[in-house]
């Protein structure tokens, strides 16, 4: 499978810059993946799309502000640090940037001196273990104070101060446990109100937690899609949500993951039979088509950019020609693409 089967042209004013002032009011393009047939609805008439009795599944995991911008002691140029992982102590893995002063030993200053790090190694790939100057339980505390959300490179500020919106709005509503580098966006256009409608139609709505890690930002450099290799990341699946998923398949009811995330935490902890695990686990499933998809019925989801692993994700699901096709018609359509941009419902 090539790479160059996954593209599409996108005019770039139709990468959304700012979020819509109301979540729910995102235009929603609703696609049946044995059809083909697609239709266009607002997010806040999703309820009207869902099946009684079905299971919704959220990822709740808390996206925080990972990106940091400091510069080197003795010069006056900027270095951004994204926090990738906390390792051990005061440590870090985080991407470095520019690469080409990232050197071990390399002293970071933040907050006029306040705050400090010192580059220990390189990891390759632009990652680099990095360790805070200051005691370990502080280290949170200044990462609150002086970082700012992880927005995608395709997303424009001018300067931090700009960020300030984001804080908000670049995070579900219901996102509970700290962890992840970027937002799983296909939450954003949830609200009370719609989650209210769900419950009144009998839609269980359970939790997972995934945090998402820089693979959602790595592209993939493979022609042969079938050599790329995914970033690991951590999932829980609490009992309650394994026994409600499980109790749905027994009985025939669908069951919709709410991201991308959200689909390969529960199809990584799936048996041969689609029956979930609870627990904690790893994955580093990469899903393109051709991938036989055990445990959900639906999916809720964004508009994700050309040769990505989360379009060829969404290709698996509901056939490369049915998704590309109805990307044409969200493109003819004007709708809003990526994070900030509008909704899928695949069914």
């Amino acid at each position: 499978m090539r790479l160059s089967d996954f593209d599409y042209t996108l005019p770039e004013e139709l990468i959304a810059q700012e979020p819509l002032p109301e979540r729910d009011h995102s235009r929603l393009l609703v696609l049946d993946r044995r059809t083909g047939a697609y239709w266009d609805r607002f997010f806040y008439q999703f309820p009207e799309e869902v099946a009684p009795g079905s299971v919704l599944v959220l990822n709740n995991t808390r996206v925080f502000p990972a990106r940091l911008f400091g510069r080197r002691r003795g010069f006056t140029g900027r270095i951004e640090l994204l926090l990738l992982r906390r390792q051990e102590g005061t440590r870090w893995e985080a991407l470095v940037k520019p690469g080409r002063i990232a050197r071990p030993g390399t002293e970071v200053i933040f907050d006029e001196g306040r705050l400090r790090a010192r580059i220990i190694m390189s990891h390759g790939e632009g990652k680099y273990l990095v360790e805070f100057l200051c005691p370990e339980e502080e280290v949170e505390t200044w990462i609150d104070r002086i970082g700012v959300p992880p927005l995608p490179p395709y997303i424009r500020r001018p300067d931090t101060a700009s960020f300030a919106r984001d804080l908000l709005r670049y995070q579900t509503i219901y996102a509970k446990y700290r962890g992840s580098v970027a937002a799983p966006t296909a939450g954003f256009h949830f609200t009370e109100r719609v989650f209210a409608a769900l419950r009144e139609r009998g839609v269980h709505i359970v939790e997972l937690t995934l945090h998402v890690g820089y693979g959602t930002f790595k592209p993939v450099r493979t022609e042969e899609v079938e050599r790329h290799h995914m970033e690991g990341e951590e999932f829980v699946i609490p009992p309650e949500t394994a026994d409600a998923i499980n109790a749905a398949r027994r009985s025939g009811r669908s069951i919709i993951a709410v991201g991308t995330t959200t689909v390969r935490a529960l199809e990584s902890a799936a048996d041969s039979e689609g029956f979930v695990r609870a627990g904690a686990g790893w994955t580093e499933l990469f899903i393109y088509p051709g991938y036989r998809f055990k445990v959900i019925d639906g999916l809720v989801t964004n508009f994700h950019l050309p040769r990505s692993t989360l379009l060829m994700l969404v290709c698996a699901f509901a056939g490369r020609e049915h998704v590309l096709r109805a990307y044409e018609h969200a493109v003819a359509m004007r709708y809003r693409f990526y994070s900030y941009g509008d909704a899928m419902f695949i069914r």
